[in-house]
C-alpha cells in the first residue's frame, strides 16, 4: 500500500481543505488516516464502523483487551456515545476541546471493538485545528490511539508516524511537531470525584481544585483497563532504559555497563556529566530544568532518535512526580520497564 502524506499548515487553506476531503472520504471508506492532535499523533478510524477500528489494533499490533479513545467535535457528537455525567458536563465545560479524556457510560451505538467490550467507552475533544476538521470532515467519531507500532515511543511528528505506520496505512496529515508530546490525561468521571487512569498535561492537582478531589486506582485495577496506557509495556525503544534522578546516579549507572550510555537529561546534569569528562556526543539536553513542558514535548522523539541510532542503553533522567511531573514519568518508567 502507498502511504500519502500531505502537509497542511492551514486546514482552512485551499490545499488544506483537500486534504481534510480526501482524508474524510478515507475514514467514511472505512480506511485509516493518521492525524496530529495537541497531545501526538492520532490513528484514526470510524469509531462506529467495527471493521475499520479493527484494521487500528492491525496495524499497530495492538492487543484487543486495550480500549480506544472515541475523537469528537461537538458535544452533540459525544452525546451519541456516551451518558454524560454531571462531573463529565463540568470538566468538559472547563477543558474541552484540549487534553482530556473521559471514560463514561457507554451508549450501544459504539461497537464493542472500541471499548473492549466494557460498559464504558472513553471520549475526548481535541483542540488541534487539523484534528477537529477531520472530524467535521468525516461526520462521525473518529477513534484513535497513538500512532505508532504499539509499545514504541508515541509519535510527536508526521515523520515519527511514517517510520512505522508507511505502506500500512493509505493517508498521513502532517501538521508538523505537535504542542504538548504526551497522551491527554485520562480520567473516569462516573463517581463523586475524577479516577484518574493515566496522567497527562491536565494534572491530578489542577482535577482536585476543580471537583474538590482527584482518586488514583487501586493495584490491580489495571488488569481488565478502562484506559489506554495502563496495563502494557509503552513507550519504549529497543534499546534499554535506566532511569537517574541526577548527574552522580547517572554516573553510577554508567559505570555498570560496557559502554557509555546516551543521556537524556536537563542543561544542568548535562553541565555536570561534561565536567566528568563524558563526551558531548554522548548528552542530549532535553529541557532546561524544571521547565517539565519543554521536558514532555521532547521525550519521546528523543527516545525514537535513540532507536534511528541503534542505541543500546539510554539514562534518562527523572523529575519530581507533581504536577506535569507524574506524567512524565508515568512515561518514563513504562519505557523502562523490560
Amino acid at each position: 500500500m502507498e502511504t500519502k502524506i500531505y502537509h497542511i499548515t492551514d486546514p482552512a487553506s485551499s490545499t488544506g481543505k483537500a486534504a481534510l476531503v480526501e482524508a474524510g472520504v478515507y475514514i467514511r471508506a472505512g480506511e485509516l488516516v493518521a492525524f496530529p492532535t495537541e497531545t501526538v499523533y492520532g490513528l484514526g478510524a470510524d469509531a462506529l464502523n467495527a471493521a475499520a477500528v479493527g484494521k487500528i489494533f492491525a496495524a499497530k499490533g495492538r492487543p484487543a483487551d486495550n480500549p480506544l479513545i472515541a475523537h469528537i467535535c461537538s458535544m452533540e457528537m459525544g452525546e451519541q456515545l456516551a451518558k454524560f455525567t454531571p462531573m463529565a458536563q463540568k470538566l468538559a465545560e472547563h477543558f474541552w476541546p484540549g487534553p482530556l479524556t473521559m471514560v463514561m457510560p457507554r451508549h450501544p451505538l459504539v461497537p464493542n471493538v472500541v471499548t473492549a467490550g466494557l460498559e464504558t467507552v472513553a471520549v475526548r475533544w481535541p483542540s488541534n485545528p487539523i484534528a477537529a476538521a477531520l472530524i467535521a470532515e468525516s461526520a462521525t467519531p473518529i477513534a484513535a490511539p497513538s500512532a505508532n507500532t504499539s509499545g514504541r515511543p508515541s509519535p510527536t511528528t508526521a515523520t515519527h508516524v511514517a517510520e512505522d505506520m508507511q505502506g500500512k496505512i493509505p493517508l498521513i496529515l502532517d501538521g508538523g511537531a505537535v504542542t504538548i508530546g504526551l497522551e491527554s490525561t485520562v480520567v473516569d468521571v462516573r463517581g463523586q470525584y475524577p479516577l484518574l487512569l493515566r496522567p497527562g498535561k491536565i494534572t491530578a492537582e489542577e482535577l482536585a481544585e476543580l471537583c474538590g478531589d482527584c482518586l488514583f486506582p487501586k493495584a490491580g485495577d489495571a488488569q481488565r483497563p478502562a484506559s489506554p496506557g495502563m496495563k502494557y509495556r509503552h513507550y519504549a525503544p529497543r534499546g534499554q532504559v535506566y532511569l537517574a534522578q541526577d548527574a552522580d546516579e547517572a554516573m553510577l549507572i554508567a559505570a555498570r555497563l560496557a559502554d557509555v550510555p546516551l543521556f537524556l537529561v536537563s542543561q544542568e546534569t548535562a553541565t555536570q556529566l561534561l565536567a566528568q569528562k563524558i563526551a558531548p556526543s554522548r548528552i542530549k539536553a532535553l529541557f532546561a530544568d524544571g521547565n517539565f513542558n519543554q521536558y514532555a514535548q521532547s521525550i519521546f522523539a528523543a527516545l525514537r532518535d535513540a532507536d534511528s541510532a541503534d542505541e543500546q542503553n539510554i539514562v534518562v533522567e527523572t523529575v519530581p512526580e507533581q504536577g506535569l511531573g507524574l506524567a512524565i514519568m508515568n512515561r518514563l518508567k513504562k519505557a523502562a520497564a523490560k
